[in-house]
């Protein structure tokens, strides 16, 4: 499958994150769009990972040459995994302070 295909797709995902996040107002719909956008940028690791790979696989049988892409997915994951854990937590605080998980009402909270 040509590589366009990969990037046109993590291209529609990406992009649909970012409006996700800049026209929604309910946190947890904001922490599923940035989630989508980390999901669109490990799917451009892996293709172009995958892309030099079978590159490097081409001229030398044995080479390993390609695998960093794919390594870098998984310490992101890693970390995504963290930040749900963490995110959500303050979701939840939130929801119990104020009863709500409109961020509009976070502007509330300063004073």
């Amino acid at each position: 499958m040509p590589i366009q295909y990969y990037i046109f797709l993590a291209l529609a995902l990406f992009s649909i994150g970012v409006v996700g996040v800049l026209t929604r107002r309910n946190a947890i719909i904001i922490f599923m769009c940035i989630e989508l956008m980390l999901n669109a940028t490990n799917l451009l690791l892996v293709a172009f990972s995958k892309m030099h790979h079978g590159i490097a696989y081409a001229a030398d049988k044995a080479s390993m040459v390609g695998i960093d892409g794919q390594l870098f997915v998984f310490f992101i994951m890693v970390v995504a995994a963290a930040e749900v854990s963490v995110g959500l937590a303050i979701i939840v605080m939130m929801y119990r302070n104020t009863h709500s998980v409109d961020i509009n009402f976070l502007n509330r909270l300063k004073n």
